[in-house]
Order: structure tokens, then sequence, then C-alpha cells
């Protein structure tokens, strides 16, 4: 944790409302992009459930990684509001959209540069739950291996194998993305209706694990 951010932790214990505002400011942007690919559209809701709840427990706060306490709060809502919904988060993403985020190489380092935008995390929404969740907390959050894997319950090798393993699917995702668009070429006419690798939608994305037992 930075000294900046340890320093209002501290205040904001103490009572210091503008400390508090500093670290809901600091700390919100990267709590709502991982509450976006967990539970979708309902990331503002539970995003409200969580700062509910670290302003009460603030006080019990102890140390160590404040953004890995904010995120184990932030993580036990969604599975909590996912098991009452007992539905999946879907982010349907247009390859139109993807096709804007596509480099010139097929590169995780290239895929990591792209998870700020919106398409770039509902995409990361359809990798596989652990991966997906690796990616979120390393490159979004920006917690280390071994933070992020006591956040999921998980050693840290297996953090940094899940999140490379993401980051390599998302470029190769990306990088498909950006082939499926048409050339642009002119002299010949659009078909009426898109076939086979135009217009086609990303399938919805799976469902968020809950905390491994």
């Amino acid at each position: 944790m930075t000294g900046e951010l340890s320093e209002a932790v501290v205040a904001a214990q103490a009572g210091d409302e503008e400390a508090f505002r500093f670290l809901y400011r600091s700390l919100q942007p990267g709590l709502l992009r991982y509450l976006t690919a967990l539970v979708g559209a309902d990331a503002e809701d539970v995003a409200s459930e969580t700062w509910l709840q670290i302003s009460r427990d603030l006080p019990s706060f102890t140390g160590g990684e404040f953004r890995a306490w904010t995120v184990t709060i932030a993580r036990n809502r969604a599975m909590d509001h996912l098991r009452r919904q007992r539905r999946r988060p879907s982010l349907p993403v247009p390859v139109q959209a993807l096709s804007e985020l596509a480099g010139d190489a097929d590169t995780a380092e290239r895929a990591g540069e792209t998870i700020g935008t919106e398409a770039a995390l509902a995409l990361i929404s359809t990798l596989p739950p652990r991966e997906a969740e690796a990616v979120l907390l390393r490159a979004v959050i920006g917690l280390d291996a071994e933070t992020a894997g006591r956040v999921l319950g998980r050693r840290p090798g297996a953090v940094r194998t899940a999140a490379h393993r993401g980051l390599r699917r998302l470029a190769a995702l990306l990088d498909r993305a950006q082939s499926d668009q048409p050339s642009g070429g002119a002299g010949n006419a659009a078909p009426p209706r898109p076939r086979t690798g135009r217009g086609r939608q990303a399938p919805s994305a799976p469902h968020a694990e809950p905390a491994d037992g």
C-alpha cells in the first residue's frame, strides 16, 4: 500500500471524511471495473454495498494491503449477489468494438494495455473464470501475485500462471476480432445480410466462480 493511501486509511479510521473520500476516489474505478466483469450491469449496486461494508468495518482494519482488503469485500459481495440472483453475468461484446482494441502484434502485453476499456473488460469476462479473475486482480486492481492469491485462496504461482494464460488468450481473441473485420476494399457491394465472420457478436460471459473452498 502506498504511503499516501496508508495515511488516508489511518485518517479515515479516525473519522476524517475527506480522507475517506480520497480512498473512494482512489479505489472505486478499479473496483468498479472488477465488479463489472463479475456481475455485469449490477456492478454499481454491488460497489455501493461494498463501500457500505468498508465504511462499517474500517475501524477494525488492522493493517496490511488495504486494496486487497477492499477487493476481498467486493468479491464476497459479488458472489452473494450472484447467488441471490441465481443468474450468470452476460456481457455481449460487438466484434466491431473489439477490433479497435487489437494492435499490430498478437501479444499479451498489447492485450494488457487495453484492459481499462469497456469492451476489453467484457471480453475478459469470456475467459475461463480463474483466468479472468487473475487478470483483473493483477492488471486492473494492481495486486501482486501473492496478494491476489490470498484474495482468491490460491497459491501465488497458480495466480501468475492463470494471469499469464488469460492475457495470452485475451491477445488471441483481440487478434481474431481484428481478422474477422471486412477488409474495406472498394468495388464490391456488401451483401444484404452479414455472413460468417462479419457482424458477429462474441459469446456471453461465463459465470464468476464462488470463492475456492
